[in-house]
C-alpha cells in the first residue's frame, strides 16, 4: 500500500562477506549447542574413566620376567601384543614396556 510505513523501508541486502559471516555464526552456534548437549561423549573415548580400574588381578614382576611373559601367562588365548598394550595402558606406563623386579602391575580383567 502506498500510505503504509513499510513501503519506506528498503529490503535488507547482504554482501558476500555478510552472508559468509552469518553462515559461520549459525554453524558455530549449532556446534556449540551440540557440544553442550552431547558433552564429551561425542569425542572418542570421552566417557571412559582415566583412572585405573580396580577390577582384575595384580602381579609382582619376578627377576628375568618380561612384560611379554606376563602377558602370555595372563591371557594365553589372546594375542600377547594386545595384552601387553592393555597392561601398559592400565598401569599408565606410556609406551615404555620396561619392568623391574618387584614392580606390581595391574592386569586387565578377562
Amino acid at each position: 500500500m502506498p500510505g503504509s510505513p513499510q513501503s519506506d523501508r528498503t529490503p535488507i541486502r547482504l554482501t558476500r562477506r555478510g552472508r559468509a559471516v552469518l553462515i559461520i555464526f549459525a554453524a558455530a552456534v549449532t556446534l556449540v549447542s551440540l557440544w553442550l548437549t552431547v558433552g564429551t561423549g561425542a569425542l572418542a573415548g570421552g566417557r571412559e574413566s582415566h583412572t585405573p580400574s580396580t577390577r582384575g588381578e595384580t602381579v609382582v614382576v619376578e627377576p628375568g620376567e618380561t612384560l611379554w611373559d606376563i602377558a602370555t601367562d595372563t591371557d594365553p588365548g589372546n594375542d600377547p601384543r594386545l595384552v601387553v598394550q592393555r597392561i601398559l595402558d592400565l598401569n599408565g606406563m606410556g609406551g615404555d614396556p620396561t619392568v623391574r623386579p618387584g614392580q606390581e602391575l595391574r592386569l586387565p580383567a578377562r
